[in-house]
C-alpha cells in the first residue's frame, strides 16, 4: 500500500516563485471526499496570482497549486455515493486555501465539485475546462442573464475563459463580439463562434460601438481582462446595461456606471473552496459542461505548447507572456506511462 506520493511544490512565493519536486504523504479521503489519481491539470491566471503572492490564499505547506484536475478516482470516503473507484472525472477542486491542488500524483476533492468526464474529451481536454467553463457560465448566464438576440461583448475572446464564453454565448443565441490582439487570436475567436472580431489596438471603443451597435452599446459586457480595461467595458455598455468582470483590481472611475444606470457584477468561483458556499452552483455548471460536450456543441482549444508537471514554472511563464491561444495543458507523465 502506498504511503507517499510525488508533488510539484511551490517554493519561494513571490516574483521569483519556482517549484520543486517533493515527496508528500498520500492523502486519505474523508467524509464527502474522493481521491483522484491525477492525469492532467491546466494553467489559469489564478495560479500565477497565487504563486506570485498577488492572491494571499495559498494552500498549506507543502504548497500544491492548481485547481483544475482530470483523472481517475481510486478511493472514496465512507459516505460518498455518487462516485466509485475507476470513475473518470474532472473538476475544479483545490489549489487554494485549505485545499491542496492537482500538481501531484493524487488529489483529494469534495464530491460536489467534480463530475464524470465526458467520453468525447481526452484527459488533457477535460483538465482544461472546469475553471474556465464555470467562470464563463456563471458570468454569462447566472450573473449576466444573457438571452437570445441580445448583443454581448467578450473582452479577450481567444483566452481560456474567453474562448469558452464565446461558445456559450453562441449556444444561447446571442450576437457575439470579442476583442483580440493578433491574427491568430482573431481566427481562433471566429472558430469559437464570434460574429464580430475587434482589434482593440486599432479601433477605439466609440468606433466599434458605433459600427456594431449603431452607437447604442452592448446589452452585456463580459470583461475577462479587467483592471484598467474596465473603463473600456463601461464605455461599451449600453444605458442600463450589465458588465461582469473576473478582475476588479483597479482604481478605475465608476461614475460611468452611475451616469448610465449600468450594473457591475464581480465574479469569483473560489467561494466553494474559501467560504464553503456555492457548491450547488458549481455542480450545475459542470453538469451543463457535460451536456454541451456530449451534444457536440462545445470544444476546448488547447495552446500548441504542452507541459509536463515538472515544467510547471515554464508553463506559468508562457501563460504570463500573453502568447498562449486557448488553455495551457499540464500532463502527469507517470499516469500516461502507467496506462501504456
Amino acid at each position: 500500500m502506498l504511503a507517499s506520493m510525488h508533488a510539484m511544490v511551490l517554493r519561494n512565493p513571490g516574483p521569483d516563485a519556482d517549484f520543486v519536486a517533493t515527496e508528500c504523504p498520500l492523502p486519505t479521503p474523508g467524509p464527502g471526499q474522493v481521491r483522484i489519481r491525477v492525469a492532467a491539470s491546466s494553467v489559469n491566471p489564478l495560479d500565477l496570482k497565487l504563486a506570485s503572492g498577488q492572491v494571499p490564499l495559498l494552500p498549506p505547506a507543502p504548497c500544491v497549486l492548481h485547481g483544475d484536475v482530470a483523472g481517475v478516482i481510486d478511493a472514496v470516503g465512507d459516505d460518498v455515493l455518487a462516485f466509485s473507484p475507476g470513475d473518470e472525472v474532472l473538476g475544479f477542486a483545490g489549489g487554494v486555501a485549505a485545499h491542496p491542488g492537482a500538481l501531484a500524483d493524487y488529489m483529494l476533492a469534495d464530491e460536489r465539485l467534480i463530475t464524470r468526464k465526458p467520453r468525447r474529451l481526452s484527459f488533457m481536454e477535460a483538465a482544461a475546462l472546469p475553471a474556465v467553463f464555470i467562470t464563463a457560465w456563471q458570468a454569462l448566464v447566472e450573473r449576466g442573464r444573457l438571452e437570445a438576440g441580445q448583443r454581448v461583448l467578450i473582452h479577450g475572446g481567444a483566452g481560456g475563459v474567453g474562448h469558452v464564453a464565446l461558445q456559450i454565448a453562441r449556444c444561447i443565441g446571442a450576437e457575439v463580439a470579442t476583442t483580440v490582439s493578433s491574427d491568430d487570436k482573431a481566427r481562433a475567436a471566429r472558430d469559437c463562434g464570434a460574429d464580430h472580431v475587434i482589434r482593440y489596438r486599432e479601433e477605439a471603443v466609440a468606433d466599434y460601438v458605433a459600427r456594431l451597435t449603431g452607437g447604442e452599446g452592448f446589452d452585456l459586457v463580459f470583461d475577462c481582462v479587467g483592471g484598467d480595461n474596465l473603463a473600456a467595458s463601461f464605455a461599451a455598455s449600453k444605458l442600463v446595461g450589465r458588465i461582469v468582470t473576473i478582475n476588479a483590481r483597479t482604481t478605475v472611475d465608476l461614475s460611468p456606471l452611475h451616469a448610465g444606470s449600468r450594473s457591475l457584477e464581480v465574479l469569483s468561483i473560489l467561494l466553494p473552496l474559501t467560504a464553503g458556499i456555492g457548491h450547488e452552483q458549481q455542480r450545475q455548471a459542470l453538469g451543463k459542461l457535460v451536456e454541451l460536450v456530449e451534444e457536440g456543441e462545445f470544444k476546448v482549444r488547447l495552446d500548441e505548447r504542452q507541459f509536463d508537471f515538472s515544467e510547471v514554472a515554464e508553463a506559468h511563464r508562457h501563460q504570463a507572456s500573453g502568447k498562449a491561444v486557448g488553455k495551457i495543458s499540464l500532463v502527469r507523465r507517470q499516469f500516461w506511462d502507467a496506462a501504456q
